[in-house]
């Protein structure tokens, strides 16, 4: 039997993530300033005369100058931390991208934690496609996020104070968050080789590991280390994954599904692919999906395990038993037509060692009619099957 395709296998994601449209969220986002340093600029100063005028202007080149100004008489101390933050967004807004880089790379000298800079960069390298550089920026933005999670109380607030400043400064970041991990997310797993794909992936987990979106990285980067043939690194991404979620559908199927096409550790195999069809008679919807993407998820797992078994049973010699399966899992993948083709292409050679020939050639023959990976391989085992049946012998009258 042949090996899972590079389409199939990222099929094996259980969950269906609905992205579209985040990217249109760019200009939208407030900015908190929560984390990082907080430059107070007291009512009436001078200073906040000036900045009230910047942020009023509408004509970009007079924002400019009052801004250069502004960075001319107050822009040392602290005061630069805004005097840079006001180029950065200036910047920004005017789609001067390499400029936008450059304050803002003075801003983090000035504020290496500054979590809005942090978007801000990674909203300008969006903008502009610069995969290394979104990816850089994510690094940082995950490195600001963990060095905030472990500070330590400041003098004066007990452990619970401290802890509830921290949960309200995540809650006033939560919007931008959600934006920065669905868009490192979605770079991450738009990576055309496998490898790559998969190493992006475990990169965006190490920078989010509280990230909602963290599992579902975990079980893409293993399926894509599948893709890419690099069988250790899937097995040790997918063991990690199960170790945390010992019932992960994903990748209880991507175990089931590789062993048995393998034909390995065929116990094995058989439990996870048996325990998924436990899992999917109680598994709960999450939210984000609707009951009809739901219903086609849980048949689509199903399917895929009934599909697995039968391999295992191909494996064990038990065709019978195998055939069942294959029969059982058809329905259940008819949303798919890639591992529909798969189960049946099984299905068909399940039924032919089992010396049921024209069940098998009208399985063959479907297979043979409909496009796809499976249609020239069911084309040449029914041409192989027509010319062993011309050669047969005539039986003795």
């Amino acid at each position: 039997m042949l090996l899972i395709q590079a389409k199939e296998v990222l099929l094996l994601m259980r969950k269906i993530i609905c992205l579209t449209g985040i990217l249109l969220l760019l200009a939208a986002l407030p900015l908190p300033a929560q984390i990082g340093k907080l430059v107070p600029i007291k009512a009436g100063t001078a200073e906040d005369r000036a900045v009230t005028e910047i942020n009023a202007a509408t004509d970009p080149a007079q924002q400019l100058t009052l801004i250069d100004k502004f960075a001319a008489d107050f822009g040392t101390g602290d005061m630069a931390i805004v005097a840079n933050d006001l180029y950065v967004n200036h910047y920004i807004a005017a789609q001067n991208y390499t400029k936008a880089f450059e304050y803002g790379a003075k801003l983090w000298a000035l504020d290496p934690d500054s979590f809005s800079n942090g978007v801000n960069m990674l909203r300008a390298a969006a903008a502009v496609g610069e995969e290394a550089k979104l990816f850089d920026y994510g690094d940082k933005i995950g490195a600001i996020l963990q060095r905030f999670q472990a500070k330590p109380a400041p003098a004066g607030a007990t452990a619970p104070e401290w802890a509830e400043q921290k949960d309200m400064a995540l809650a006033g970041i939560h919007d931008n968050l959600d934006w920065v991990e669905h868009t490192l997310f979605l770079a991450s797993y738009n990576k055309k080789d496998p490898s790559g794909r998969a190493a992006a992936l475990l990169r965006f987990v190490g920078n989010f590991p509280a990230s909602s979106l963290a599992a579902q990285a975990q079980e893409i980067a293993a399926a894509s280390y599948r893709q890419a043939q690099q069988t250790a690194k899937m097995i040790e991404v997918a063991n990690k994954l199960l170790e945390k979620d010992p019932d992960n559908r994903a990748m209880l199927l991507l175990f089931a599904d590789y062993y048995s096409e393998k034909g390995e550790q065929l116990d094995k195999a058989a439990a996870n692919a048996t325990r998924v069809v436990e899992l999917t008679a109680k598994a709960v919807k999450p939210e984000g999906m609707t009951d009809e993407q739901w219903a086609q998820q849980i048949q689509l797992d199903k399917g895929l395990a009934l599909s697995a078994l039968g391999q295992v049973n191909i494996q064990k010699k038990d065709n019978a038993k195998a055939a069942e399966n294959f029969q059982a899992a058809a329905p259940l993948l008819k949303s798919n037509p890639e591992m529909y083709a798969r189960n049946q292409y099984r299905l068909a050679f399940a039924l032919l060692n089992l010396h049921k020939t024209a069940e098998g050639k009208a399985v063959l023959e479907e297979l043979a009619a409909t496009a796809g990976p499976f249609q020239s391989l069911a084309q040449q085992k029914l041409k192989s099957l027509a010319a062993a049946s011309g050669r047969a012998p005539a039986k003795k009258r």
